[in-house]
């Protein structure tokens, strides 16, 4: 296939292009710094906020994934960081998705991201792709975001919604901020510790994008999740124990509020039980359900 990649140059986004290129796919990516001609792979220029892009990204593209977004964890949900998030995914979509309508014919397939976040703080609920959205601001964007990609229905494009949980890689995203923490013995649950962890291993992540890519039956949202979600405190002891280190010392809630403000609350003491009951269904083989074995392949892999 001929996938064009929007948001490829974060941890995630190098990964997927890395392991397309080599299934013998052909990528292209989209960037607000586009490469020299005849880079590899193409980059082309896109600046959604200038409403700026450049069409020949889409010449020949089978199918397009959209990663881009900023990252939810990068500071405090200020007024202007919420601007700023909600610009950059659902405004984004919203006018990666115009600019593929205008083709004719558009590409087959988005697969565009979202996370479990969705859900809200759900407590000891089980979370279904049936499951309805949650409250709060984490809650409104994702619900926003997926009705952005979604909107490609209109001209003819299937489309996939994988609303990841937490994605285990050494590099990037929430394991690589906790790393030297727990390499110093210093690590722990959060606040109570009871809340549900919905996590993933970055292979599967991988897997279930191309697989939504080249499944013309694979649609709509998809819990791109692990089948064994953990307590944040057995989150805490697995790495640990992987780590050989102590994991014990809990970080209070109210520090936690103090420091990240509403963010705290949303993104890292709710609660979320999200089952990958669409992936099971397609018959989807996990490479990693238990936790410690995800731990050591991300950190070996490092």
């Amino acid at each position: 296939m001929n996938v064009l990649i929007a948001g490829g140059s974060g941890f995630l986004g190098s990964a997927l292009t890395r392991r397309l290129l080599q299934h013998g796919h052909k990528v292209s990516l989209l960037s607000r710094r586009p490469s020299a001609p005849g880079g590899m792979p193409p980059v082309y220029h896109w600046d959604p906020e200038r409403g700026e892009f450049d069409g020949n990204s889409l010449t020949g593209t089978d199918a397009v994934v959209n990663l881009a977004g900023e990252n939810i964890s990068g500071g405090r949900w200020t007024r202007e960081r919420k601007r700023r998030l909600v610009e950059s995914r659902v405004e984004a979509t919203r006018f990666l998705v115009r600019r593929m309508g205008e083709r004719t014919p558009p590409p087959r397939a988005l697969v565009s991201a979202s996370a479990v976040g969705i859900f809200g703080n759900r407590g000891e609920e089980v979370l279904t792709e049936e499951s309805p959205p949650g409250a709060g601001f984490l809650a409104e964007l994702c619900r926003a975001w997926e009705e952005a990609a979604s909107s490609a229905l209109d001209a003819g494009v299937r489309v996939a919604v994988t609303r990841f949980g937490v994605v285990l890689d050494a590099a990037g995203g929430v394991l690589e901020k906790l790393l030297p923490i727990f390499k110093l013995g210093i690590g722990g649950p959060l606040g109570s510790g009871k809340q549900w962890m919905s996590w993933v291993a970055l292979p599967d992540v991988l897997q279930v994008i191309e697989t939504a890519l080249s499944r013309e039956d694979v649609s709509g949202p998809i819990n791109v999740v692990s089948p064994a979600p953990v307590r944040n405190r057995d989150f805490a002891r697995a790495l640990g124990r992987v780590l050989r280190r102590p994991a014990f010392l809990p970080a209070p809630a109210p520090a936690l509020r103090l420091v990240f403000g509403a963010m705290a609350d949303e993104a890292l003491l709710s609660s979320a039980c999200a089952a990958p009951k669409k992936l099971t269904s397609l018959g989807y083989r996990f490479a990693f359900e238990d936790l410690e074995r995800a731990f050591r392949n991300a950190i070996r892999a490092s």
